[in-house]
């Protein structure tokens, strides 16, 4: 463990001038990212007497080996900076704003030809436009199902937009008038995105205008003695009346303003925030962030306005959130720099931003409901905190005595093989950080040379750690940074334990991949499915964990993890084989046109599922050549039963940062549950008298 100051930088070394930090630990890993009006003030304070730090900046100090600044002009300059080094090497010990909770957010894709209302969690994409997030997804659903009448937009999945195209019938919601039904023609992609234009308006806060416009329309309609139109009229007025309800008024004035409200102990605060657009509460959302040093409620708020506010799009003036920056931001407590704030946010949304604290009267009152929201998700919280931390620190406690390591591993990394009779053989790697996955350093391998579970464990291993020793050797500035990408080196930043999906066959040819690179500083260890044995190098006999042990729970939720995310690869590996082998019957299908196809489409399923208009839309395949492939690729009557459906079923992934000689590499869906029946590595499982295939994983 460092100690902080044998890094400490030279007396008077430091400038005064305002600038942003980095600590590095070891391996060169930017491990905390800071900004200050005085770097010399602000550094000076983590080389003080150790024992009085905040316990999360006495782990941060001791944990990194140097520390380097960069001297900006502004204060606005210095918050930009800090917020791009956060997102470009995402620190361990910054404050990380990860949701309380799941919400669902109503999402318009507006990227497709004819968009879609939906629910939708997770991520923000670009060219959807979100509108919430709501506390509940029948919330969403409900105010759906109240709109559509007045608003007849799609709602249904592509799949079923396509089938309705191909048979020429509507689903049941374009009988009942739910539904433009622009899948059969009745109205046209300008005609349903104007009707999408108009939902986006509502829900925006645009209400008056569509209110008076079907006022005037019932009106001339009643006039003209059309009474089932007026009629008609009225129950769509009475729908957006409804829709109006339960959205109550919360400001008189129409004021759009976010309220911001904070409950927190010594170590982590709850962050509650009220969407308010004309005078309404369109949304909700909170976080859970951790406190890296001992910071004021206003030095909360900074953090809130950068993370939340930082990640601006310029062309939509729209947040990674889904939220635009609204003219008034009502926080408990100002920050030191408010008017500097006040710039920043004023630069992002285009206009100026009031940053304030409410005093008295409608804001006041709502800004104790927020509070009240926070408080109440802190308590949930805490409750959750207290046993999730436990385990996890008697967890990495328990291994380290276990394996006898010498520090408890806080990065563990786990490798498994997937392949069906040494065919299509692929393997996962899965990382845990202090007991937590973190999928955005996932990777995946094609295994080259492999024939067998040991073979592949050993070339996976190789190529791994001979990538990391590369990344090491070719690092030139010290910063742990890919030149040509700007991303953060991950591969550069090694496990304290190394687990291998297998019994000792696999930890020998994992060990002796290490012994061949050199490397000895990271330990290995495999996990046996079918006894839950450890094995270590080298050992005669297994180390057995008792069952009710939380290090034993943790490697298993590592192993399981590892081998869902390899056999969702395989199956996409197999899947596509497929195409290729069925589009090799094809007769006039050269290779170039092949690789069209499966550059467009990429699976068997999305092939199958395409109609011929889709086909010919690609270069160089016309119409007979589109209906031949769809014959050749056509669904047979009697599927067999598939060879890889002992383990859990593939989840979609996100792709993420691909590395060489790796395939293409994704980040996936979510862990897979604990006690899923799966395949031991090196053994094979029997999946079906008919398909008399295995799966070894």
């Amino acid at each position: 463990m460092p100690d902080p100051s044998t890094y400490r930088p030279a007396v008077g070394s430091i400038p005064e001038s305002p600038g942003v930090y980095k600590f590095r630990d070891p391996n060169g890993r930017v491990v905390y990212v800071g900004k200050a009006k005085s770097l010399r003030q602000r550094l000076n304070s983590y080389f003080a007497d150790v024992a009085g730090l905040h316990p999360r900046t006495r782990q941060m100090v001791t944990t990194a080996a140097s520390v380097e600044w960069t001297v900006v002009g502004t204060e606005v300059e210095a918050l930009q900076l800090e917020y791009n080094w956060i997102k470009q090497f995402d620190p361990r010990f910054n404050v990380r704003y990860r949701d309380d909770k799941s919400y669902p957010s109503l999402a318009v894709t507006l990227n497709e030809e004819y968009p879609r209302l939906q629910v939708m969690r997770g991520p923000k994409k670009k060219g959807v436009r979100y509108f919430g997030p709501y506390a509940h997804a029948w919330a969403i659903r409900e105010t759906l199902d109240t709109l559509t009448r007045v608003f007849p937009a799609r709602t249904c999945s592509n799949g079923v937009f396509k089938r309705a195209g191909q048979i020429g019938r509507p689903c049941l919601l374009g009988y009942i008038g739910k539904c433009a039904a622009p899948c059969v023609g009745r109205v046209s992609a300008e005609e349903h995105r104007a009707i999408v234009d108009d939902f986006c308006d509502f829900m925006a806060g645009r209400t008056d205008a569509m209110v008076k416009r079907l006022e005037r329309e019932m009106a001339e309609a009643a006039e003209a003695l059309e009474f089932e139109k007026a009629a008609r009229l009225r129950d769509d007025l009475g729908a957006l009346k409804r829709a109006m309800e339960k959205q109550a008024v919360v400001l008189g004035d129409g004021t759009d303003a976010d309220v911001v409200a904070f409950a927190q102990d010594e170590l982590e605060a709850a962050v509650q925030v009220f969407h308010v657009r004309g005078g309404r509460v369109r949304g909700q959302r909170g976080w859970i962030i951790d406190k890296v040093e001992e910071v004021s409620t206003g030095e909360l708020v900074e953090q809130f306005l950068l993370q939340v506010y930082g990640g601006v799009d310029e062309a939509t003036g729209v947040t990674e959130g889904g939220e635009s920056v609204p003219r008034e931001v009502l926080v408990p407590e100002l920050p030191d720099d408010a008017d500097v704030y006040e710039d920043l946010l004023g630069e992002l949304r285009g206009s100026r931003v009031s940053l304030r604290v409410p005093q008295r009267g409608d804001k006041r009152s709502l800004m104790e409901t927020v509070e009240r929201n926070a408080k109440e998700a802190f308590a949930r919280h805490r409750v959750k905190r207290s046993s999730d931390l436990t385990a996890r620190s008697l967890a990495l406690s328990e291994l380290q005595e276990a394996l006898e390591l010498p520090e408890a591993p806080l990065r563990i990394e786990c490798i498994d093989v997937s392949h069906v009779q040494q065919t299509n053989v692929v393997a996962s790697m899965v990382v845990f950080e202090d007991g937590l996955a973190k999928k955005s350093d996932y990777r995946r391998f094609s295994v080259h040379e492999g024939t067998d579970d040991t073979a592949a464990m050993a070339e996976v291993v190789r190529r791994r750690f001979a990538r990391h020793l590369k990344e090491e050797a070719d690092r030139v500035d010290e910063q742990g940074v890919a030149a040509e990408e700007g991303r953060p080196r991950r591969f550069a930043y090694p496990p304290n334990l190394l687990v291998v999906d297998g019994g000792a066959p696999q930890v020998a040819a994992a060990a002796r991949s290490l012994d061949e690179l050199g490397i000895v500083d990271v330990a290995v260890c495999g996990l046996a499915k079918r006894m839950e044995e450890v094995w270590l190098p080298g050992e005669s006999d297994p180390v057995i964990l008792p069952r009710t042990s939380e290090a034993l729970y943790l490697l298993q939720r590592v192993r399981d993890e590892a081998h869902r995310f390899a056999i969702t690869y395989h199956r996409q590996r197999r899947s596509v084989s497929m195409l290729v082998s069925l589009l090799d019957d094809v007769p006039g299908l050269g290779e170039t046109r092949r690789k069209a196809l499966m550059k467009q489409f990429g699976s068997l399923k999305r092939l199958r599922a395409a109609t011929v208009e889709e086909l010919v839309a690609v270069p160089g395949i016309g119409r007979r050549t589109a209906e031949a492939v769809l014959a050749a690729v056509a669904e047979p009557a009697a599927e067999q039963p598939d060879p890889g459906s002992s383990g859990e079923a593939g989840e979609a992934v996100e792709p993420v940062e691909p590395v060489e000689p790796v395939e293409s590499v994704t980040a996936p869906g979510g862990p897979a549950e604990r006690g899923t029946p799966q395949a031991g590595a090196g053994a094979t499982a029997e999946v079906g008298r008919v398909a008399a295939g295995r799966a070894a994983s």
